[in-house]
């Protein structure tokens, strides 16, 4: 295992240089990129009041589910904090405070900070919202802690965030759809930027896995079967509300998103069709029996998730959310 460790953190220094280089592409310029006042009322001009009558007359015109879908994402977005550390522990990342990893992780969860802050403001001055009920549920994910099946290696975990930074950017695309045809273009234009966010961050990750399938294929290709197999949770997997157990919450969520398709098994297959493609999976050389194998199983998985999903009814349980009012 000591073998293992020591040859990841000799990976993840050789890609370094190459994150670097692209580190200006993949996060942008913090005082030229949207901050959350730039879309949300300004409680110093003399039409706030109005603009928050405006804010709440449209966003009465959002579905329940779409709410509950929105409150869920808002969460998982406020999160950060466990985000932030899992990343750090990440064998090859925290080695260096100042280094290039570590600036990675900072710059990385500056922007991302940003997501949480102004969905969180919309969703308070909505009226829609109970925000203590939504506030505990916040705390509790945070504290609850974040087990996503990777430990701390750096190709499980850079293969998770590829996943999911692709997820997350459906989910707030299709959000923004949602509430444009709901009538809410203010909500709208903000899920747009945050979809956006998490476009330019999916690339980052993907092109960091790319870069370890260039020098240790037959690794790269093991993890990314193991974390397959074992299915790519949602990092709110645990989400809960007031006197309910860990993760009792989160099924409900993921039903309010699969009736309105905003995120369902179907996208699960596509990004896990998009990643084989991306990193070119079959044109993978230099893989032993074992290698050979795992890939087999990940050009095999698309067509059995698929069969799976098409047979899965649409989640038809109507549940009342504390969050909302």
């Amino acid at each position: 295992m000591e073998f293992f460790a020591e040859k990841r953190r000799e990976v993840m220094v050789h890609i370094e240089k190459f994150m670097l280089e692209k580190m200006n592409e993949y996060l942008k310029p913090i005082d030229t990129i949207w901050q959350p006042s730039d879309f949300l009322p300004d409680a110093s001009r003399d039409t706030f009041f109005s603009e928050i009558k405006e804010l709440q007359e449209s966003a009465q015109g959002l579905s329940y589910d779409l709410v509950a879908v929105l409150i869920g994402d808002t969460i998982t977005e406020e999160a950060l904090p466990s985000y932030e550390s899992w990343l750090a522990m990440v064998q090859g990342v925290s080695d260096d405070e100042q280094g290039g990893w570590m600036k990675w992780n900072r710059q990385w969860t500056s922007e991302e900070n940003r997501h949480g802050d102004l969905l969180n403001k919309y969703l308070y001055l909505s009226g829609r919202v109970n925000m203590r009920m939504m506030e505990i549920s916040t705390q509790y994910l945070i504290a609850d802690g974040f087990d996503i099946g990777t430990g701390h290696d750096p190709y499980r975990n850079f293969i998770y965030t590829s996943f999911q930074e692709l997820a997350t950017n459906i989910s707030h695309r299709r959000v923004a759809s949602q509430a444009k045809k709901d009538g809410d273009a203010l909500l709208s234009k903000m899920c747009g930027v945050i979809a956006s966010d998490e476009a330019r961050h999916a690339k980052a990750y993907k092109y960091f896995i790319g870069k370890i399938f260039e020098v240790d294929p037959n690794e790269a290709m093991l993890a990314f079967e193991d974390m397959m197999r074992k299915k790519i949770v949602m990092p709110a997997h645990f989400l809960r509300e007031v006197g309910l157990k860990i993760g009792q919450t989160f099924g409900h969520f993921t039903d309010a998103a699969q009736r309105l398709g905003i995120y369902t098994a179907i996208d699960y297959v596509d990004i896990l069709k998009e990643l084989i493609e991306d990193w070119k999976i079959t044109n993978v050389t230099d893989l032993n029996e074992t290698g050979e194998k795992a890939r087999d199983y990940i050009m095999n998985l698309p067509d059995r998730l698929l069969r799976v999903a098409e047979r899965m009814k649409n989640p038809m349980l109507e549940y009342k959310f504390t969050w909302i009012d």
